[in-house]
């Protein structure tokens, strides 16, 4: 008789533990918004103007390529935006919903093709797992992406920017500063609403809202599954401003445009980093996004429906084009 396993935890509908260490990631929250993490299947024709792949760059990373349609006033290369999606290192996929529906439309307005790798998720892959997968993803364009016939024909490599958002803006710094490390050309990183903490409880922790993309609980229990065993949220990757991290002084970093959220649970670590870029002297632009939480833009929903979410996500969207064009030299 085969016995039935056992729900051991649960975090805020995203994910279900199970006694044998098994996990799901199915969404088990109000029924009504499963459809943004519902995977979207590639097309190789265009719709909505953008087209999509599936591309496996090794046999341990796969990666999504959003393609924009060729317009007249389009160089004849278009830059790279390799972004790594959030959830807390524990959860979502590249190509989610959500996530889709925020790729479509970054390669439409910022005239960028956009590639995201299929992260590997914790806790079945402890960190730096998905920081190792963002710098084989950042090797593999600067090598010349294996020759894809996309990217070899549409996109310039030689100008690739990094973004991420929540835990993926984690990513983008960890990336970064990789990436000085080994000489490898990066033109600019955009953190969007990073996920920096410390282990103690900040004010805005306590005090902003919560939002279904961010809960102390989420917060708290996602890197607890992520960081490596033993660690807190003080180590490097979730607190890169903290006394155990490399000094910023002495790092070879791009451009930076640092996107923050007002009412965002983090926002009090999020500047404290944000001050110590500026005091390590290094260039840093700063975007606030007024009266929203954290990964406000995810919220299809909100997006569509709240004027303040509409109106917030597309000046977002305008500043980040605004700075790949600018840094496009």
């Amino acid at each position: 008789m085969v016995q039935e396993k056992k729900v051991i935890d649960q975090v805020s509908g995203w994910l279900t533990l199970f006694d044998d260490g098994s996990v799901d990631r199915t969404w088990a929250g109000p029924p009504e918004v499963k459809f943004m993490t519902d995977a979207v299947p590639p097309h190789h024709h265009f719709v909505e103007g953008v087209a999509t792949a599936d591309v496996a760059a090794s046999k341990n990373l796969k990666l999504r390529i959003y393609l924009p349609e060729k317009q007249e006033t389009d160089a004849e290369k278009l830059p790279v935006l390799l972004h790594f999606h959030g959830g807390g290192f524990c959860i979502s996929e590249a190509n989610w919903y959500m996530y889709y529906a925020v790729y479509t439309r970054l390669a439409r307005e910022a005239r960028a093709i956009v590639v995201s790798p299929y992260l590997r998720l914790a806790p079945d892959h402890h960190l730096p797992a998905a920081i190792d997968d963002g710098l084989a993803a950042l090797r593999w364009l600067s090598a010349g992406a294996g020759g894809e016939p996309w990217l070899h024909e549409h996109a310039d490599m030689g100008r690739v920017f990094l973004i991420g958002d929540s835990s993926g803006g984690n990513i983008v710094h960890q990336v970064a500063a990789m990436a000085g490390g080994e000489g490898l050309r990066v033109a600019g990183a955009i953190p969007v609403h990073p996920g920096f903490c410390r282990q103690r409880r900040s004010r805005s922790e306590v005090e902003n809202p919560e939002t279904p993309f961010l809960t102390l609980d989420m917060m708290d229990k996602f890197l607890a599954l992520a960081l490596p065993a033993g660690a807190t949220k003080d180590h490097p990757i979730t607190c890169p401003m903290g006394e155990a991290a490399p000094p910023l002084e002495g790092m070879k970093l791009p451009p930076y445009l640092y996107c923050v959220a007002e009412q965002d649970l983090m926002w009090d670590t999020e500047m404290e980093f944000y001050e110590a870029m500026k005091r390590a002297k290094k260039e840093v632009e700063l975007v606030v996004s007024s009266g929203v939480g954290h990964s406000f833009y995810l919220n299809k929903i909100a997006v569509d429906m709240d004027h303040t979410t509409a109106t917030q996500t597309h000046e977002l969207f305008q500043r980040i084009k605004q700075f790949i064009h600018y840094h496009y030299v």
